[in-house]
């Protein structure tokens, strides 16, 4: 058809091809157009069915308000509160849809009561309505703001009751107005995407739909007031298998013990939350999860197993609903740190208190015992180990898991005697250079060094001072004596004065302390 000069006999045939596809599309519009406006009907005899219906329920529940207070009278109110929301919300849809009918001049035939299907394919009443541009007329944010009321409306008529959470959740998708996805991935407006562009019967009959879920709102709603749901709360289709484990830890090889149960994960939000009898703060960031989980924090104990045990509280019929929980888990050391170890350098020294930090992975303390010649236990995982005779001291641990079973290991330390201490007088150490009367007066002392860890305090009992050209005097204690003093007078400037087989104890001790190491003093004058 397209391209060449057609003569009068060819463009005769298009004309008439046109005309033919113009009279299907005609058609094929008169029988959608007549499908929307069939399932309109339908919607609306469905209305007026449920209408019905609800009424019925609703004086129901006001006689067993009556007959039962306690049980029924806080109900009928909330039933009361949800009809007087929902007649307002159906109400103001019933004006949007005369709005509809009266701009686009369409009138309902007073013989058949039906509206003109085939006629109303205006599409541009509701977009001059409702839509300018790529946003909202003032009357298209009136009718998103209208929804919305409605929808929080109910929700704070049911409240955060925890049975209620289920038909909340259902309410909420049947009226879900977030932005849709069309088949070319774009996010379109909820309103733009279901109203604009559409027939005039289209968006009639969607509206009509609109009214229709607030019956089946109402219907949802007295049911559940009632007590007619108890078929969806205990089919197995809602219910999930949940595995609950024993204790939150297990060691490599060790058999795995636990449940498997029939639960729901219930998108309900709890009014307290306490664990080991301390208040859990629900308003912080997070505290809910999606699936309705509250997460606890609270610092742990000690390593081992240990009970958690703590308590929900939700509202249920305007009461407080405890419902208690408990559960184990398992500390293990805080990997925070790497085991390094020099294999020649596992030394404890003879004489001295080795302290000592013993504990077996994931065990408690209460749990684990060590033993070897020596060793006394001080605190939590803390022990002390004085080594006596021998070269070496083997050290042997055990521990008993929480199945009852028993592990153990060992370690050899050597032992090794106390280093030869270094000698020094007023505080100067091997070679150092005084007046003769410092040294008069000085006095000889002892110790093993920076190098040594351990402080093990030495007090100096004898020793043997030369002086050059006089011969040796012995001395106990530290200081020089009235003999070794008067060797001193003899001696000259920049002699060098020996002080030697220098002999020492521990305070408080009586292990073998090897001899000082010597000092020499230059006299200055």
């Amino acid at each position: 058809m397209a391209g060449g000069k057609a003569n009068a006999r060819q463009k005769m045939i298009n004309l008439m091809y046109l005309v033919f596809i113009a009279m299907m599309a005609m058609n094929m519009s008169k029988e959608v157009l007549t499908a929307f406006g069939l399932m309109e009907a339908k919607f609306e005899n469905n209305n007026e069915a449920a209408a019905e219906n609800n009424a019925g329920m609703l004086a129901n529940l006001e006689t067993k308000a009556t007959e039962k207070p306690e049980e029924f009278k806080e109900a009928a109110a909330k039933a009361n509160q949800i009809t007087a929301v929902s007649d307002r919300f159906f109400a103001y849809i019933e004006t949007l849809k005369n709005d509809l009918l009266r701009e686009g001049k369409y009138e309902i035939d007073p013989e058949t009561g039906k509206l003109p299907f085939e006629a109303m394919d205006k599409t541009d009443i509701l977009d001059e309505a409702w839509f300018t541009g790529d946003r909202l007329t003032k009357k298209g944010d009136e009718v998103m703001a209208t929804i919305e009321k409605y929808k929080s409306d109910i929700k704070t008529i049911l409240g955060n009751d925890v049975k209620y959470q289920s038909a909340i959740e259902d309410f909420e998708d049947r009226f879900d107005t977030t932005p849709v996805v069309n088949n070319d991935g774009k996010e379109i407006d909820w309103l733009d995407y279901h109203y604009q562009g559409f027939p005039a019967i289209a968006s009639y009959t969607k509206l009509t739909a609109m009214q229709n879920d607030v019956k089946l709102t109402e219907t949802n709603m007295f049911n559940l007031f009632l007590g007619n749901t108890l078929d969806e709360a205990v089919s197995l289709k809602n219910y999930t298998a949940i595995v609950i484990p024993d204790k939150n830890a297990f060691f490599a090889g060790e058999k795995f013990t636990g449940r498997v149960v029939l639960g729901k994960y219930a998108n309900v939000t709890p009014t307290a939350l306490s664990v080991e009898g301390n208040n859990i703060d629900l308003s912080r960031a997070e505290a809910i999860d999606s699936t309705g989980a509250a997460r606890i924090e609270f610092v742990v104990g000690n390593v081992g197993e240990h009970d958690v045990n703590g308590q929900f509280t939700f509202k249920e019929d305007g009461k407080d609903l405890p419902i208690d929980f408990n559960g184990k888990y398992v500390v293990v050391p805080r990997p925070n740190s790497a085991t390094i170890s020099a294999d020649k350098m596992n030394v404890v020294y003879r004489g001295v208190t080795n302290p000592m930090t013993i504990s077996f992975a994931g065990v408690s303390d209460n749990k684990v015992s060590a033993s070897a010649p020596g060793l006394n236990k001080t605190g939590t995982g803390k022990y002390e180990m004085r080594p006596q005779s021998g070269r070496e001291v083997k050290i042997n641990v055990s521990a008993t898991l929480d199945d009852g079973s028993r592990v153990s290991d060992s370690k050899v330390f050597r032992i090794k005697d106390l280093p030869k201490p270094l000698g020094s007088f007023n505080g100067q150490q091997g070679n150092a250079k005084l007046p003769r009367n410092n040294v008069e007066i000085g006095k000889l002392s002892a110790d093993f060094g920076d190098d040594f860890d351990f402080k093990l305090p030495l007090d100096i009992i004898s020793f043997t001072i030369k002086v050059p050209g006089k011969p040796s005097v012995n001395v106990n204690g530290n200081r020089l004596n009235s003999q070794a003093k008067n060797a001193l007078r003899s001696a000259k400037r920049g002699d060098l004065v020996q002080f030697i087989n220098i002999k020492a104890k521990a305070q408080g001790s009586s292990i073998r302390i090897k001899t000082v190491t010597p000092v020499v003093i230059e006299l200055a004058n």
